[in-house]
């Protein structure tokens, strides 16, 4: 009887951190030069990745759908932009400093932390109180530490040869906004009607505080956004995608509908259904204009973190930017021939968030190998090809070819070692989902051994057949 296999989950997000960077997957910044906090690139597995992980999203979001379209919009932003949102007002983290060892910290996350405090939407002098009162001190030197002031995340620029006032301009902290800026076009260009979306993937930059579990909390990042345009709260029709509530708000039957779809969208996507959870936010932890906000949150080893949220934010930000700007960003509805702001209903997913929930959920030790068990859609390489031997002119011809065949339509590697137990554990680690092994008789019979990566049992498969049958393995 065999043995089952004692499967291990990732431990630590220190132990992840480490077999990215030695598996090409993710590598610290400016590592020669010391690294710079909050900083990552992506490496050869990474890069394909992530753009997998990217692909996926952009199909289900928009490729799939009649109602989506796509922009990519500039990162350097004008200031009026962040004025009108508000986020040069009061895009801000509550700082604390030592006043002995000078080192800072968010106040939030200190009492998160040290006294399992949730102080989300307090306003700074309660969070001052709660430090004092509980004796909270610096985590590093036991020093005291400053009242709680507002530290704005923005990053600031100049546009131009001359750095002045008259030419600020900033790095978006988020994807969102130029999508309001463009609504008015898209609409006109696209000939959309309500209800529809605009998406975009992109890079933005928050110049956190204290950058921390490795992708999670980071100063330049990718967004995944789409905002969800729709009529204002008027009384609907259900649809059969939406709950059977009677009477229901179009914002409500939105808002519940995108929800259960970008949930199912990770589930899709292999991530335990356990892994996963909806917390919906509370009404103090709401901006002043939303009427509804949740997030989809994985189940990290340091515990639950945000890696989704899902907004209904009314018509805030068309209304602002159509006062600020002074442009008409209202929609007619030539069917009851009327003009209204629309309302927006928003879905924002960290890239790199996805990516780390991915890796922690596929990441496994096994007694004999360290596998990443990654859906085969996300996976970096697709199957890998070896030469039983390598000192067989006519083995590794037919293993070439069978490499150059399938590279036509799919990411493929080629491993020429010679040494199959070590070639299958490399790709083991790195989430390929089949390894194709030409042997002895791939030249007498014409086919190959075809193993799986979860289960490890091998088959064997006509070479003309092969395409096919990756094709149908990894759809």
């Amino acid at each position: 009887m065999q043995t089952p296999q004692i499967v291990q989950p990732i431990k630590s997000i220190d132990e992840l951190a480490s077999f990215c960077k030695r598996a090409g997957f993710v590598f610290p910044s400016f590592e020669i030069y010391g690294g710079m906090a909050g900083f990552y690139d992506y490496g050869p597995r990474g890069v394909e990745l992530k753009n997998n992980i990217k692909a996926q999203w952009w199909k289900s979001i928009v490729q799939d759908r009649e109602d989506v379209v796509g922009i990519d919009a500039v990162t350097v932003n004008h200031p009026k932009v962040w004025e009108a949102s508000g986020h040069v007002a009061s895009f801000t983290d509550p700082l604390v400093d030592c006043k002995n060892c000078k080192s800072r910290f968010r106040a939030d996350t200190l009492a998160k932390d040290i006294l399992d405090a949730d102080v989300a939407g307090s306003d700074l002098k309660t969070v001052t109180e709660l430090l004092k009162k509980t004796n909270v001190r610096c985590p590093k030197c036991k020093g005291e530490l400053t009242e709680a002031r507002k530290y704005n995340l923005m990053f600031k620029t100049h546009v131009g040869p001359i750095e002045s006032d008259e030419n600020v301009a900033y790095l978006r902290p988020e994807t969102a906004q130029l999508i309001y800026l463009n609504f008015k076009l898209v609409q006109d260009s696209a000939r959309l009607k309500l209800p529809f979306g605009i998406a975009q993937i992109g890079r933005a930059y928050r110049n956190e505080i204290a950058p921390r579990d490795f992708l999670f909390r980071v100063r330049e990042f990718e967004q995944m956004e789409m905002q969800y345009f729709i009529k204002p709260g008027a009384q609907s029709e259900q649809s059969s995608a939406a709950p059977r509530t009677k009477g229901a708000s179009e914002n409500k039957k939105f808002f519940e509908q995108w929800k259960k779809e970008r949930m199912n969208w990770y589930l899709s996507l292999g991530i335990k259904k356990e892994n996963l959870r909806f917390r919906e936010h509370k009404k103090n932890e709401l901006s002043h204009y939303a009427k509804a906000a949740a997030d989809i949150e994985y189940n990290f080893p340091w515990g639950w973190g945000e890696i989704e949220g899902i907004h209904d934010r009314g018509d805030w930000d068309l209304s602002q930017h159509s006062k600020v700007s002074g442009k008409d960003l209202s929609y007619f509805d030539d069917e009851k021939k009327a003009r209204f702001v629309p309302h927006v209903i928003e879905v924002s997913a960290g890239v790199d968030r996805a990516f780390l929930a991915f890796m922690c959920d596929a990441y496994k030790t096994e007694k004999e190998r360290i596998v990443l068990k990654l859906n085969p859609k996300l996976a970096p390489i697709k199957a890998a090809v070896f030469p039983l031997v390598r000192n067989d002119k006519r083995i590794v011809k037919s293993a070439g070819n069978v490499f150059n065949e399938l590279k036509k339509k799919f990411a493929v590697f080629y491993d020429a070692s010679g040494n199959i137990g070590k070639s299958y554990r490399r790709q083991d680690e790195i989430g390929t989902p089949f390894c194709i092994t030409v042997d002895f008789d791939s030249l007498k019979k014409k086919d190959v051994t075809v193993r799986d990566r979860d289960t490890m049992k091998q088959k064997r498969v006509k070479i003309k057949e092969l395409t096919g049958y990756l094709e149908k393995q990894l759809r």
